[in-house]
């Protein structure tokens, strides 16, 4: 077995590089060693191969160096002279880029970052605006029997949105009554008052926390499950199938998910008020309340006002967290790493909606002294 060699001959016009012997990765010369013996004046390169016997990927890494070297110095290579599995190898590595390090961001100055994220905010505000309108317009159509949204749908995403909710809804809602009834006895009985505890309870649960916390939970069950299948239809192409058949992904996808959710959710607050009250009575009752005070005290603390105030926050809770979780789904890109980002922005996004929703209800509340 002769060992792998490589000669080069010079002339004014060329250099030509002669591989022979058996080219194997324990002792072929390197890529570095033949791209050495090349001078970079010489304008071209011919690789002749006719004495070469045996050969491995070692001879593809070699030539692929010196592709490399004579095209950094501009040098033309002729390799019709190898064999034809080589050349085919070192055109395939050939259109593979070579490995770059990321470029770090430009470092931007204070002014420039801030004018950057009021501008992509302002973006993300005007996209929201526009798909609030194309929901608009699609439960118009809806609401005069012109639209492709099917009644099996909405009852499917109600049964989904509802009943299978009511086990985390009821766990939540009855966790936070017996929370605020503790918080308020332990002030309460200090003056000897702890049967208000009742009224704490109920004007709580019905007024703020009870539309408040079947929203949270609706958002991180329910507006994530939308944006995972939005998004995945996505990934998958089913949107742009449908987009093809001339059907709308908002009659279709979003307005049978939003309906549903404006149809569950006063339902589910109505549930967890009840479920949070029990849930203080539990508390109270073991603190020299008895049951008939509580029951006669929280009726008198609460009315038909508090009860609507808290029903008209949950029915816009619910399309706030609709509209979270669609806009993400069929926002979303082309990856099952999408879909994973698609859901995290729509519970962050619905929570935040949440938050400032229920701010300014209350402030409108007040000034309506209501």
């Amino acid at each position: 077995m002769s060992s792998a060699s490589y000669t080069s001959e010079s002339d004014s016009s060329q250099t030509r590089l002669v591989l022979g012997g058996e080219w194997q990765l324990q002792d072929a010369p390197s890529g570095d060693d033949i791209c050495a013996s090349i001078s970079p004046s010489t304008p071209r390169v011919v690789v002749d191969t006719s004495p070469l016997q045996r050969w491995d990927s070692s001879l593809v890494i070699a030539m692929t160096q010196l592709e490399r070297y004579c095209t950094e110095q501009g040098i033309e290579l002729d390799v019709s002279q190898t064999p034809r599995g080589l050349q085919q190898l070192l055109a395939l590595a050939g259109g593979i880029p070579a490995f770059r390090p990321a470029e770090e961001p430009e470092k931007l100055h204070f002014l420039s970052r801030v004018s950057h994220f009021a501008l992509a905010q302002w973006e993300q505000l005007r996209n929201t605006l526009i798909f609030v309108g194309d929901i608009c317009l699609a439960l118009g159509r809806w609401l005069t029997g012109r639209a492709k949204t099917r009644r099996s749908d909405i009852y499917f995403f109600v049964e989904q949105a509802g009943p299978r909710a009511l086990a985390i809804v009821t766990l939540i809602a009855l966790l936070v009554g017996m929370i605020l009834a503790y918080l308020g006895s332990v002030q309460l009985r200090q003056l000897g008052a702890q049967v208000y505890v009742a009224d704490l309870v109920a004007i709580g649960m019905v007024r703020e926390m009870g539309a408040l916390m079947t929203a949270v939970i609706m958002a991180g069950r329910t507006g994530a499950a939308y944006a995972a299948q939005l998004g995945t239809m996505q990934v998958n192409e089913e949107i742009d199938a449908l987009k093809v058949m001339g059907i709308s992904s908002m009659e279709f996808l979003v307005l049978p998910r939003l309906l549903a959710l404006v149809f569950v959710m006063p339902l589910l607050a109505i549930y967890a008020n009840v479920v949070g009250i029990i849930g203080g009575a539990i508390i109270a009752t073991s603190m020299d309340v008895s049951i008939i005070q509580y029951v006669l005290q929280s009726q008198g603390a609460v009315d038909w006002v508090d009860v609507a105030s808290g029903l008209i926050k949950s029915l816009f809770f619910g399309i706030l967290i609709a509209i979270a979780g669609c806009q993400a789904g069929l926002n979303c890109g082309r990856n099952s790493n999408a879909v994973g980002m698609a859901a995290t922005n729509a519970v962050v996004k619905a929570i935040v909606y949440l938050v400032l929703a229920d701010a300014a209800f209350n402030v409108l509340y007040d000034k309506l002294g209501i």
